[in-house]
């Protein structure tokens, strides 16, 4: 909590003077006291109360004080917040080996579906681009919040050789600072300044290691120059599997010929393991977090736990009229108290 008139704290000090001004009163009227025949007069008219119940109304005077001085003191609370504003750069690996079958019906499809389901789950939240790497990286659709050219996009996702996630990384980072001025661009040098994370974040789905282009790390260092968090998921197992891709999934760009046939594909079992290592690091260096996921359902929880990550941010919010409300209330109740207790009790004659 932080105060933004600090200084108002000094009002604390009227509590001590307020109970001085108090024993001084009750002790004048300790000198002050009236001879009176009849004991038992008095005790009649005075209030019955037990020692503790003396001491509450002013214990609620003194707490409702010292919120009043910490209301005036303008205090302010660390909140979460939703971020409408954030942006979010999926970059997905369509390198030969998504057409692995140890995804059902392979793990390109399994991903398409579970990018479709999450883009379709954040309509009305943040902003969404989609960035695909094989041989070499490229934007294929900029940070939007139109679902539907976005679905569009995924249903014509094609493989082909290489595996660039450094470049795609790259590709994220001057995606997301075409539409947010706070980060820079590759090619310009970041301001450095600022607090905390950037608005934005790219999620790295992928099933290998970079084989070619920018090395990952000396990309993570980039996005970390920028407050750009990256989020890798390894996706797939380690068992050996058939690489079958239908016709529509396949963009001829293996040279030669030769992988045709009715089914599209299939290039026998993929050896290719995920860089858990490389990717671990690279959310380490940028203060993301790396997530595993061996088939759809896992692929699916971890899309869908990332937003939390990074589209909520921590807001201050004045909360000085809740404590001068707490203030009001418990001094009120002291004086309900005081004034209740303290009235006369009828005399029986």
């Amino acid at each position: 909590m932080s105060f933004s008139w600090p200084w108002a704290l000094l009002s604390v000090l009227v509590i001590p003077l307020i109970w001085a001004i108090r024993e001084w009163a009750r002790r004048r009227r300790r000198r002050a006291a009236v001879r009176v025949t009849s004991i038992a007069l008095v005790r009649s008219a005075l209030p019955g109360r037990t020692r503790w119940t003396r001491k509450i109304p002013p214990a609620l005077f003194v707490a409702g004080l010292t919120l009043l001085a910490v209301g005036a003191a303008r205090p302010q609370a660390s909140v979460p917040v939703p971020q409408t504003s954030a942006t979010i750069l999926l970059a997905l690996d369509t390198s030969g080996s998504m057409c692995s079958t140890d995804v059902d019906p392979n793990r390109l499809t399994a991903a398409k579906k579970a990018a479709a389901d999450f883009i379709e789950s954040q309509q009305g939240g943040p902003r969404i681009g989609l960035v695909t790497f094989a041989g070499t990286a490229g934007l294929l659709v900029p940070p939007t919040d139109d679902t539907k050219s976005l679905i569009e996009a995924l249903d014509n996702l094609t493989v082909s050789r290489g595996t660039a996630i450094g470049q795609a990384m790259l590709a994220s980072i001057d995606a997301i600072a075409e539409v947010d001025p706070s980060v820079a661009p590759t090619g310009a040098k970041p301001s450095g300044g600022g607090a905390g994370y950037a608005g934005a974040a790219i999620v790295v789905l992928t099933d290998g290691a970079n084989t070619q282009g920018v090395d990952p790390q000396l990309a993570a260092q980039e996005a970390a120059l920028r407050r750009v968090r990256v989020f890798p998921i390894g996706f797939g197992t380690t068992n050996p599997a058939p690489m079958v891709c239908d016709n529509s999934q396949f963009d001829g760009g293996w040279g030669g010929g030769g992988f045709g046939g009715r089914a599209g594909f299939d290039r026998g079992r993929n050896p290719r393991t995920i860089d858990e290592p490389a990717l671990k690091q690279i959310a380490q260096t940028t203060g993301g977090s790396y997530h595993r996921a061996e088939n759809a359902d896992q692929l699916q929880s971890a899309l869908n736990a990332l937003p939390g990550s990074f589209t909520v941010i921590r807001q201050r919010v004045d909360t000085a009229a809740a404590f001068a409300a707490g203030g009001a209330v418990l001094i009120a109740a002291a004086l309900s108290l005081s004034l209740w207790w303290n009235r006369p009790r009828g005399l029986v004659r």
